[in-house]
């Protein structure tokens, strides 16, 4: 008897010490029936509907004040993470940068095991968005996930080791993968990016076991010469004029997918055109299906059921790979079978999900690219002069959209959608003169003038024309329930709960929790990192947790030049229960900046052009103005030895394999000069003002604010005159 006891205590014992199986096994039917299991996060967006609501109500306006953190795991770089965590019965997969995925005790934050992909750091040059993954699937013990440089992986959820692997891309052409896949009756679906470089668009199946290709379907045609795939690439073409498969064409599928398994249907966001300017991209005209569009295809074949156009021949970068939610609401009467999107375009998207018939379309936020959308015909009414013809046009939303791949979550109760909003214009120009770059940005619009490089001022334009929000959407009345204003324009995705909590990580490094009817905050917790990443909920033993993955930067935290706040960023998955109290280690202090080499006689007359060629090659990473975002280094703060290796590091690519792309095939010599001596007279700019007395900067601030107010109505006025 005795031994049974001790036997019984040492099982005991070694369940509560790893209270997880790494089995893993979904399929088919658990996969459908996913939105059942309370405790678990098994898909993308929880279940197949792409809803991210948590039925689960432990953490509710009572007791969430009582809610901290409980573990935390750091990842491996500090730069940005926008991954879903998968939870199934204990375990937490998620990937980090650079693809790398690890496999956590979703109750203690151990490290399980970790994937490395080994992706080529030389691709941090084809990645227009940062080196970023938005998360993995898991089927039948395995665990897939899409690397930067194109390949799909399947790895054993039990340890860790690579199952079969498969490349989805061309590698000679500028493809990456950043999106997460899906898993649809045993079958691993992956979209790819790398439309503003010249790729034609597709997404495609693979075969869960073995890794055998099952279909693939184009979102775009090729050369007519070579014929077509089928019967929609034939039926698209029409659409098209000129060569566009020259330049590539675009619409890749570079994030969201939804699949209803009551109609076997399979729902793709397809994205923008390469280049964005549609004169450039089709001289002649023509809708370009499937640009901009959402498509309903057959899971088992891939084969063409519907589409609905949302923005026809895009001219914006305003893609509908933003996250869609299927959902059976009442509309006008009747109960339908719904897809909700909130695109980039700006209006708020209600379609037949069996059909395709528009519904709906109402602007979220403010819009000047069109006026509205005639349901009778299903199309925009395009404002005259928005898409830039005459030269110039200042439009809402901007490229970045009023709604990026950030999720959002539909609450059913409620009847509410939220989403992250984001106000922002944009000065689309014209070219003078057009000239692909192949492997590089294309994207058609004159970046010649160079933005403001003054950090005052720019800090000053920024807060008043890029705002961020966080909306909550009544669908059945089409207009906003209530709304808050964020302290930064890009935010975090969004999480539902039965608990009546809305939660958003935002970028001012703020986890924040609000009541689901009215928007009060209740809760935050500060996580010394900015958020782009969604959260989720799950439960293990009857207690709930909470998890977020924060790590700023993505598309507009590079470029944008909008600085969060003060401190050393840590890149980190963190998760809450109620009663939890741990802390986050101190934030160490900043390290000193160097003082910028003397400037020569040549570098102001340089910087001119430098800072032309600066905003055209170097502003996507390191920030407009060369005003760093917070992530990548700020190139005015460069130590000595980088201002004396800097043609070494731009032109010839010594830091390539740190992420550092060479700029050889585009810049001589001389342009990286001139760019350097850009550098090198904001490097002084920014060292006088840290050296300005405080009496004096406070009225150079008040000065440049009024500046700003001044340049953001005359920017209201552009675009709403557009």
């Amino acid at each position: 008897m005795l031994l049974l006891r001790i036997a019984g205590l040492v099982m005991l014992w070694a369940w509560a010490a790893a209270p997880v199986a790494l089995a893993a096994e979904i399929d088919h039917q658990r996969a459908v029936a996913a939105g059942d299991e309370r405790h678990n996060w098994l898909l993308h967006g929880r279940d197949y509907g792409e809803q991210r609501h948590s039925p689960l109500r432990q953490i509710n306006k009572e007791t969430v004040q009582d809610l901290g953190l409980a573990w935390y795991f750091e990842d491996h770089t500090d730069r940005a993470l926008e991954a879903t965590p998968i939870v199934v019965d204990g375990v937490m997969y998620v990937s980090g940068t650079w693809s790398v995925v690890y496999a956590l005790n979703a109750v203690t934050g151990e490290l399980l095991w970790k994937y490395d992909p080994r992706v080529p750091r030389t691709m941090a040059g084809k990645a227009c968005c940062d080196v970023v993954n938005r998360g993995v699937a898991v089927w039948r013990g395995k665990v897939y996930v899409g690397t930067l440089d194109g390949r799909l992986v399947a790895i054993d959820a039990s340890s860790g080791q690579r199952v079969w692997e498969v490349l989805t891309v061309d590698q000679s052409k500028p493809y990456t993968i950043t999106g997460a896949p899906r898993i649809v009756k045993d079958k691993v679906v992956i979209g790819n990016g790398g439309a503003e470089y010249g790729v034609r668009g597709y997404i495609t199946a693979y075969d869960s076991e073995t890794g055998e290709q099952a279909w693939r379907f184009y979102t775009v045609p090729g050369n007519p010469e070579e014929g077509f795939e089928n019967a929609a690439m034939a039926m698209a073409a029409e659409t098209w004029n000129g060569q566009w498969w020259k330049l590539g064409g675009g619409g890749t599928v570079w994030d969201h997918m939804a699949y209803d398994p009551e109609l076997d249907l399979l729902y793709i966001g397809v994205g923008n055109g390469s280049p964005w300017n549609r004169r450039l991209r089709s001289p002649g005209g023509g809708d370009n299906l499937f640009l901009s569009s959402i498509v309903a295809v057959r899971p088992d074949s891939g084969e063409y059921v519907w589409h609905y156009q949302v923005v026809p021949s895009e001219s914006w970068d305003y893609t509908a790979t933003q996250h869609m939610v299927l959902a059976d609401i009442e509309w006008q009467g009747e109960i339908r079978k719904v897809l909700m999107q909130a695109p980039k375009s700006g209006f708020f998207m209600i379609i037949d999900r069996v059909t395709g018939e528009l519904l709906s379309a109402e602007p979220f936020a403010e819009v000047t690219w069109a006026t509205h959308y005639d349901l009778s015909t299903g199309r925009p009414v395009e404002t005259p002069g928005a898409d830039y013809a005459d030269g110039k046009a200042t439009v809402k939303p901007g490229g970045g959209g009023a709604h990026n791949w950030q999720p959002m979550a539909y609450n059913p109760e409620r009847g509410l959608m939220y989403i992250p909003k984001m106000e922002a214009p944009f000065v689309y120009v014209e070219p003078e003169k057009f000239v692909a770059k192949p492997g590089w940005r294309n994207q058609g619009t004159d970046r010649s003038e160079a933005p403001p490089g003054n950090e005052l001022l720019h800090r000053a334009i920024s807060r008043r024309i890029a705002q961020g929000f966080l909306l909550a959407w009544d669908v059945k009345r089409q207009k906003a329930a209530w709304e808050v204003q964020l302290p930064t324009p890009w935010n975090g995705g969004v999480l539902s709960t039965a608990g009546d909590l809305v939660f958003q990580g935002n970028g001012d490094r703020r986890f924040v929790a609000y009541a689901a009817g009215t928007g009060e905050l209740l809760w935050e917790a500060h996580t010394q990192s900015p958020i782009l990443a969604a959260p989720i909920s799950f439960e293990v033993d009857g207690e709930q947790y909470i998890t977020i993955a924060v790590g700023g930067g993505g598309a507009f935290g590079l470029m944008s030049g909008v600085k969060p706040p003060p401190g050393a960023a840590r890149s980190r998955f963190l998760t809450y229960k109620l009663g939890a109290s741990l802390a986050l280690p101190a934030v160490p202090e900043p390290a000193e900046i160097p003082a910028p080499p003397p400037l020569s006689d040549g570098d102001e007359l340089r910087a001119e052009r430098g800072g032309v060629l600066y905003a055209e090659n170097c502003a996507y990473c390191h920030g407009v103005g060369a005003i760093s975002g917070g992530t990548l280094p700020d190139l005015r703060r460069l130590q000595p030895s980088s201002h004396e290796l800097f043609n070494e590091i731009v032109h010839n690519g010594l830091f390539s394999t740190l992420g550092m792309p060479a700029f050889g095939e585009v810049l001589s010599e001389e342009d990286v000069k001139d760019i350097h001596s850009y550098v090198l007279v904001k490097a002084h700019e920014d060292k006088a003002l840290r050296e300005t007395p405080a009496w004096l900067l406070s009225i150079k601030k008040v000065w440049y604010e009024v500046l700003a107010w001044l340049i953001s109505v005359f920017l209201s006025a552009s675009a709403a005159s557009a």
